[in-house]
């Protein structure tokens, strides 16, 4: 007898924000400073504890933590946990037959973006220097 479950997990966004917001490590009081006066320690507490946040909060937060919207509302646990744990106990190749967003991916996008924007940045510093050199060598 085989038996098989299907099981949707739902995206727990505020248990989202509390994963995102450690491995960044930020303090919630950290991030309440910067979502604003009327916000504390213990309001961010019982923000990481429900199920679905308000979209326009959520975007406030994402860049607050500086990731983006979708990392939070998409990143499932369980299903990260599940393709870890194939991963290595099966040894077996992952086919995704319905690829949605990586937030993983999409970091690592940000973050040469980032580093890109300071490689450009750098290289307009070198050159000013350079020619203020030569002004200075002029005189």
């Amino acid at each position: 007898m085989t038996h098989t479950t299907t099981s949707i997990h739902k995206v727990h966004e505020g248990r989202n924000i509390k994963r995102f917001r450690e491995m960044l490590g930020i303090k919630q009081d950290a991030l309440a400073a910067d979502l604003g006066n009327d916000w504390n320690q213990q309001k961010i507490s019982l923000l990481e504890q429900k199920e679905t946040i308000d979209t326009a909060l959520l975007k406030q937060i994402s860049a607050a933590l500086k990731i983006p919207v979708e990392a939070i509302q998409n990143f499932n646990e369980e299903q990260a946990i599940t393709v870890i744990s194939s991963t290595f106990n099966d040894q077996a190749a992952i086919v995704n037959h319905n690829p949605t967003f990586h937030p993983i991916d999409k970091l690592v996008q940000l973050h040469e973006e980032k580093i890109a924007l300071y490689e450009r940045m750098l290289k307009e510093k070198e050159d000013m220097m350079a020619k203020l050199e030569k002004l200075l060598d002029k005189r």
